[in-house]
């Protein structure tokens, strides 16, 4: 399991690693365009039920962590996540898509 510490005070979310890093690729790509969005996440099972909104933004504090490795990323997962954060609803952690040849 991998983490993202964000804020301060610190925040830390744990995803397994194979996530973060598509999670990671989306977020730098759009904080790297200098536009802040929102991050909507179910709640972990420590947190309790419902989910979390994060804002998102270049001034604040971020942190990716990996504790195993997480192998080639899937180009269509990454365009899928920074589409979920270009509209209104923000960046929501959607299903990896099968990889197309090609």
């Amino acid at each position: 399991m991998g983490s993202i510490m964000y804020g301060s005070p610190e925040a830390t979310l744990e995803f397994d690693d194979r996530t973060l890093a598509h999670l990671r690729a989306a977020i730098v790509q759009k904080l790297g365009r200098g536009e802040p969005f929102t991050f909507h996440f179910a709640n972990q099972t420590r947190n309790g039920s419902g989910h979390t909104v994060l804002w998102i933004h270049p001034a604040i504090a971020l942190r990716f962590q990996f504790t195993g490795r997480t192998g080639p990323l899937n180009r269509a997962w990454v365009e899928a996540l920074v589409a979920t954060a270009n509209n209104s609803s923000g960046l929501t952690l959607v299903d990896e898509p099968e990889r197309t040849s090609g």
